[in-house]
């Protein structure tokens, strides 16, 4: 055999393909038992128009939101003199700790007789909302949460912005405010369109949020007739399947690229003094994360410490869960890590359409709403013989964990193998020709803060994940996320603000390790 067609052939390709088969075997099978419906389809997808509009208004709402705050929140914490601004670039990203399920959960219990909310606004003599549901209350609680997405790139590309652009812009007679819209925002573009799309993916995929207040998208439908009526279940899904792959593939064409004018510069960009605008800009601030941030732990604390008091909950309650939790995270962490490894060195070190080709399959896993891909696989094992024993496994647990978030894996992965220098790996080499040795001793000394932060993403994810473990999770199995979820069908307050603190507190310092650290790092 000649020597391109072997090497066509390699064991880390093989395995790239298998890897990327994987990957996209929830999202095939989707659309085959779309198709497999034939002259009913049309029928079918007749109920379907409706969700889908819903759904895209709200995330086209929830998204241009968190564009715009998080743009706007960015340049004020990087680019003015706005006080205290390096606390404000951290209070106001805090509001990624909180899973939207538990944001919606907290606003509702807080405006319930008794709840936070509700007290304060009688004080006032204002009457609390009677329903707290629908498009503008799910628009809120989604936006409150998702700006960060958009404000954390911008932030990092504010800092790399060349200071020289608008300093020509002012020498021309630009205010700041025109500065900024010719100037700046044209250069954030990436940015901003990079951080939207991930909103507005979240918001195509979010169940917990829009069950919670009411809001019938279709991820809402998807989780209704997911027994009942399938065909509208899989036909549902495979729309959502189509929408965020289409947004996805917009956003690629749509995005610009770096050119070698938009390096970052030596020269430190001006401080722009606010002056008497310090004032409306610290209340838009305080507004901003007294929504996202200080009113929801408020109101979830409030429920918690009564629960404390009169002894309805403990703290014990929580073992269980907590440690359902970790063991559950750090399995699809590190699986997550070792499977996208080979994909990562495939499309770094040795480039090749195969691992290319599995590489995308690997990201558009995150594209894919974890609701999807537990349908998919759920259907999978249950109608395939030898695979039923599987169904509601941790195996098939944590396999959709890893389908669903190994896209983030992959991204810090493949920053990690390209931290080993080439000459250092030739060298290695030479003086040691053990392939497991040599990687023990040279790559993965060098490759581990890549990958553990690669690992850390996916734990972050895994721990606030709530419609994969909805319908995966073997019976009797319970995460804080399920605690949340189950204690407020219940009604019982009390336990859903103790168990969201818990799972807010064990995010909060995963997310300070992961992203706050770092970020402030960056824009300091």
């Amino acid at each position: 055999m000649p020597r391109a067609a072997r090497s066509a052939f390699t064991p880390n390709r093989l395995l790239s393909i298998v890897i990327g088969a994987a990957f996209a075997g929830p999202a095939a099978f989707v659309v085959w038992r779309t198709l497999r419906l034939g002259a009913s389809l049309p029928d079918t997808l007749a109920e379907v128009p409706a969700p889908l509009w819903r759904t895209i208004q709200l995330a086209v709402l929830v998204s241009t939101t968190a564009a715009v705050l998080g743009t706007g929140l960015g340049w004020l914490t990087t680019r003015t003199n706005l006080p205290m601004r390096r606390v404000w670039r951290i209070v106001l990203v805090l509001p990624l700790v909180l899973p939207s399920f538990v944001g919606a959960a907290a606003f509702i219990a807080g405006l319930a007789p008794g709840g936070i909310i509700h007290d304060a606004l009688d004080v006032v003599g204002i009457d609390a909302p009677r329903r707290f549901r629908g498009l503008g209350a799910s628009w809120l609680v989604l936006s409150a949460f998702t700006y960060p997405y958009v404000m954390l790139p911008v932030m990092a590309r504010m800092v790399g912005l060349r200071s020289s652009l608008e300093e020509s812009g002012r020498l021309l007679g630009l205010s700041a405010s025109a500065t900024f819209l010719r100037i700046t925002l044209p250069q954030l573009k990436p940015a901003i369109l990079g951080g939207s799309l991930l909103v507005f993916l979240y918001t195509v995929s979010e169940f917990g949020a829009v069950q919670l207040l009411g809001y019938d998208t279709l991820t809402r439908v998807i989780y209704a007739t997911r027994q009942t009526n399938r065909a509208l279940s899989f036909a549902s899904a495979s729309v959502v399947l189509i929408l965020a792959l289409g947004v996805v593939a917009l956003e690629r064409s749509q995005r610009g690229r770096v050119t070698p004018d938009e390096r970052a510069s030596p020269l430190p960009s001006r401080t722009i003094i606010l002056g008497w605008r310090a004032i409306p800009a610290l209340l838009a601030c305080l507004f901003v994360a007294g929504i996202g941030l200080f009113v929801p732990l408020l109101s979830l604390g409030t429920w918690a410490r009564r629960g404390l008091a009169d002894g309805r909950v403990s703290l014990s309650d929580l073992v269980d869960p907590a440690i359902s939790t970790a063991t559950v995270a750090v399995t699809a962490a590190v699986l997550a890590v070792i499977v996208v490894l080979p994909v990562a060195i495939g499309s770094i070190r040795r480039p090749h359409p195969t691992s290319r080709i599995a590489s995308v399959f690997v990201i558009g896993g995150f594209a894919i709403p974890g609701l999807v891909i537990a349908l998919a696989l759920a259907v999978m094992t249950l109608n395939t013989p030898l695979l039923d024993r599987f169904y509601q496994t941790m195996g098939l647990l944590v396999l959709a964990y890893v389908i669903h978030f190994g896209s983030q894996a992959l991204a810090a992965t493949e920053t990690a193998v390209g931290a080993v220098p080439t000459q250092l790996r030739d060298s290695a080499k030479l003086l040691e020709p053990n392939w497991f040795r040599r990687t023990w001793r040279v790559d993965l000394p060098l490759m581990r803060p890549g990958l553990a932060a690669a690992g850390g993403l996916v734990m972050l994810s895994t721990l606030k994940e709530l419609p994969i473990t909805l319908l995966l999770s073997p019976i009797g199995f319970s995460t804080l996320a399920t605690e949340v979820w189950s204690s407020y069908e219940e009604g019982f307050y009390a336990a859903t603000g103790l168990a969201s603190l818990v799972l807010v507190a064990i995010s909060a310092l995963l997310t300070w390790v992961l992203v706050l650290r770092n970020s402030e790092a960056v824009s300091s």
